[in-house]
């Protein structure tokens, strides 16, 4: 029976938060206490950041944050995301709650009933509408950042943090995270940005998880939790096996408990008695490694389907489907085939007969129906759709994906594989960190239908128990600020607010409030070390004269004779020139008041103590200034480059104001906002036609691998084309330099892998000659499509006169065939 106390607290709770209350008993679990926390948080008008495990049902605090919106008569609220597949993900979701007509959709490239009350949309589109001023502004009250720790992604953190700062004070912010080791930090700088912030971190995961590594056929645990779950060691018959001795492990504790469980969820049927068991006893001395047919039976026969295998690269994923396939192996009934063909032909039907062949979709189906399937960013956009539907369903079993599945979108499994814990980085092959192995893991337990979850690592010889171990326990990893100033904020910061008070705001950023916060660090470690060096001092002190300049002295004779050792080869007048030196500061030496002390050589030795601590405290001095400031130094540095193109002006009484070209700049978002600006105002652009600005346009916004060679001039689009490509070259290489010249890190070249290909698509090529010419996968090129898609609307509102004219064509050029199929 409840404690009568807990009951009352519980009532009294209850009886103070009536919303919270209501909104808990009309959900269909019963809510977890952080959740309970977070929305009697938003209910007394707080803002909120819940950091919890992937899975454990975060997003449930921003959904009482809409329903708050929506009992109250003209209140909005946002739901932003850092993907458009997870904004079309809860854009259907919250369709089916609140209707179509109330919901609506924005990522850039899809405008759905912007005007709703609820919009989904990505994080960029609210910085542009913050920046712009936007009408749809007015009435918003709770806005949802989900997956907020996405903040630290080097290319696209900065928009958050531009979003946190800039949000009206009346708007109240619900920060979704991963479990991050610093979310206390975030918290305090959130509550100091945007005021009175509830911090509610769990580390609970609502389903626990089992962790095993498959040696050859068996699952052995990873812990043995023997000695209780707080005290959790690895278990020795792995490091037994590690070890080359390949005992048996039939007196396994957790083995066996996992063998009386059968693997299974409550409530779920076994098979037939006499059936296999998920985890058998077996002399391991010999560890060959499945193949992964066999991995798949093991997992069916053991009721931990379905599962997700994460294997690090696209071909990897595709290659495991092949071999499934060519196994024969079947995890659906007649009744889920006929469905998911159902799905798919509905799903797919208004793709052309042709491009469906270029796809590969009839295996691509025929593969669904088997309950397998690959899941990564080549694939077309639509298909990972089908993919996660029939996966959530249940009618696919077994998906091998990429770690961008890992990335918040909903598709929770029983079970999670690791074939490998390293992943090729572009450059090596590194170890996953602690981090990403949560991330992945996080996948398996589905809320609702499973008792545990599991994860799978495969054994290798190179395996160390010790080191899984030590990423499985190390669940949190820290959130730090990628932010830095661009020339289209500044530009919008210096409009709206005037340079000094742009300075101030920069400095309320993270970024600055983690280096301000190491600088106090820092000047603790400097005011220790100044009294250690009073200390010093006194210890050092003769009653004969200056001991601090005699020291010096005698480190400088020491430092120059060093050298001259070292310096053998050097030419004879230099070596002449040192010796001089050399005794003449022996002589200073011989002569200093302090040579005759006959307690000389102790004071040295303070002395020594004394000179080392003084060069650290000057390396941490030279630190703290590097760090002080740091955000408003590289804003100055932004301004001046803008300064010396004329986008900005200093006016007699010393405000900074926008020239007319800055004004345009205020419209233009992307990593090339300077080129794309300057090249408007130079006029580069305007003998192209529709093709030839596309095939440019994606030249500003592709990035090519890092094993794809310079794709040089061959092939590329002659005339127009070739000369405003040279000009736009030349343009980025003038800019470079004077980025360079200001201290500022410069852009990559631009980049012609894709413009071929999409000088092609835009003229009407076939998809199968398109494809081909741009060596790029369906998925690739959709997404590069809709990236220079954004350019080119961009470019149509900006531009002046032929060039805008041109771009909406060019634009509709190309958003035709599988780039308006690809809804993500």
């Amino acid at each position: 029976m409840t404690d009568p106390a807990a009951r009352y607290a519980e009532a009294q709770s209850r009886r103070a938060h009536p919303l919270t209350a209501a909104f808990a008993a009309a959900q269909r679990f019963e809510l977890d206490p952080f959740q309970i926390a977070g929305c009697q948080a938003l209910e007394d008008g707080r803002s909120v950041l819940v950091a919890a495990p992937t899975g454990a049902g975060k997003t449930i605090v921003g959904e009482f944050a809409i329903h708050l919106a929506m009992l109250a008569a003209g209140e909005k609220a946002f739901y932003t995301t850092p993907m458009k597949a997870l904004s079309n993900q809860k854009f259907r979701e919250l369709q089916e709650v609140y209707g179509e007509d109330q919901v609506g959709l924005l990522t850039g490239d899809t405008n759905i009933n912007g005007s709703a009350r609820v919009v989904v949309m990505t994080t960029e589109v609210l910085r542009n509408m913050l920046y712009a001023d936007s009408p749809a502004l007015a009435g918003l009250r709770y806005v949802v950042m989900d997956e907020v720790h996405y903040l630290a992604d080097r290319f696209r953190g900065g928009v958050w943090e531009e979003v946190i700062i800039h949000l009206p004070p009346q708007v109240r912010l619900v920060s979704l995270s991963a479990t991050v080791s610093n979310a206390e930090e975030f918290g305090d700088w959130l509550d100091t940005v945007r005021g009175d912030t509830e911090v509610i971190v769990s580390e609970i995961r609502p389903v626990p998880l089992e962790q095993h590594v498959l040696v050859r056929n068996d699952l052995l645990p990873l812990f043995d939790d023997r000695a209780g779950i707080a005290t959790a060691q690895v278990n020795q018959e792995l490091m037994r096996i590690r070890g080359g001795s390949g005992s048996r492990y039939e007196n396994n504790r957790q083995a066996q408990e996992f063998r009386s469980r059968g693997g299974y969820a409550a409530g779920e049927r076994r098979p037939p008695r006499g059936g296999r068991r998920p985890v058998r006893t077996a002399n391991v001395q010999r560890i060959e490694r499945m193949d992964r047919p066999q991995v798949v039976q093991l997992l069916e026969r053991a009721n931990l389907l379905p599962a997700i295998f994460f294997i690090f690269s696209r071909a990897g994923c595709d290659g495991a489907v092949q071999q499934v396939r060519r196994s024969g192996l079947r995890l659906t009934s007649r009744e889920e085939r006929d469905e998911i063909r159902r799905v798919v032909d509905e799903r797919t039907r208004t793709l052309a007969e042709d491009d469906l062949q270029v796809l590969g979709y009839w295996e691509w189906r025929e593969n669904l129906e088997r309950g397998i399937a690959a899941h990564h960013a080549g694939l077309l956009p639509a298909f990972k759709e089908v993919v996660e539907e029939l996966f959530r369903r249940k009618l696919v079993k077994v998906v091998f994906a990429t770690e961008t599945l890992a990335l918040g979108i909903n598709m929770p499994a029983r079970t999670v594989v690791l074939e490998k814990l390293e992943k090729f980085n572009g450059e090596a092959r590194v170890a996953i960190t602690s981090g990403e192995y949560t991330q992945l893991t996080g996948r398996a337990g589905r809320r609702g239908i499973d008792v545990e979850g599991h994860a799978v690592i495969q054994w290798t010889e190179a395996l160390d128990p010790q080191a899984v171990a030590a990423l499985a326990s190390r669940r949190t990893y820290p959130l730090n600020s990628s932010f830095r100033p661009t020339y289209n904020m500044a530009v919008n910061l210096i409009d709206r607010f005037g340079r000094e008070q742009a300075r101030e705001i920069l400095e309320s950023s993270f970024a600055q409030f983690q280096a301000d916060r190491a600088v106090v660090g820092l000047a603790r470690e400097v005011k220790d070390a100044e009294e250690s060096l009073a200390g010093y001092a006194k210890a050092m002190s003769c009653d004969r004269g200056d001991f601090v300049e005699y020291a010096g002295l005698r480190r400088e004779l020491s430092d120059l004779e060093k050298l001259n050792r070292a310096d053998r080869t050097a030419p004879a007048r230099i070596r002449d020139r040192r010796q001089h030196e050399i005794q003449s500061l022996r002589t200073r030496l011989q002569r200093h008041p302090c040579h005759t002390c006959p307690d000389r050589e102790a004071h040295a030795r303070w002395g020594e103590r004394y000179a080392k601590l003084d060069r650290r405290v000057e390396k941490i001095r030279r630190q703290i200034d590097a760090r002080t400031g740091t955000v408003a130094r590289v804003f100055d540095r932004v301004v001046d480059v803008l300064a010396a193109l004329d986008y900005v002006r200093v006016e007699a009484d010393g405000r900074t104001v926008l020239t007319p070209a800055g004004a345009t700049m205020k419209r233009i978002y992307g990593e090339r906002d300077l080129l794309v600006a300057e090249a408007l105002r130079q006029g580069l652009w305007t003998s192209l036609d529709a093709p030839g600005l596309a095939a440019l346009a994606s030249c500003l916004v592709y990035e090519p691998r890092r094993d794809e060679a310079g794709a040089g001039e061959h092939g590329l689009p002659r005339g127009p084309f070739r000369e405003a490509l040279g000009a736009t070259q030349i343009l980025w290489s003038r800019l470079d330099d004077l980025e360079q010249d200001h201290r500022l890190p410069g852009s990559e070249p631009v980049a012609t892998g894709l413009a071929r290909a999409m000088h092609s698509w835009a003229r009407g090529a076939s998809l199968d000659r398109v494809l081909d010419e741009a060596d790029l996968a369906a998925g690739d090129f959709v997404r590069w499509s809709k990236q220079t898609i954004d350019l080119l609307d961009q470019l149509s509102m900006v531009a002046a006169g032929p060039v805008a004219v041109t771009a909406r064509r060019a634009l509709d050029a190309v958003r035709r065939g599988i780039v308006v199929y690809g809804s993500q």
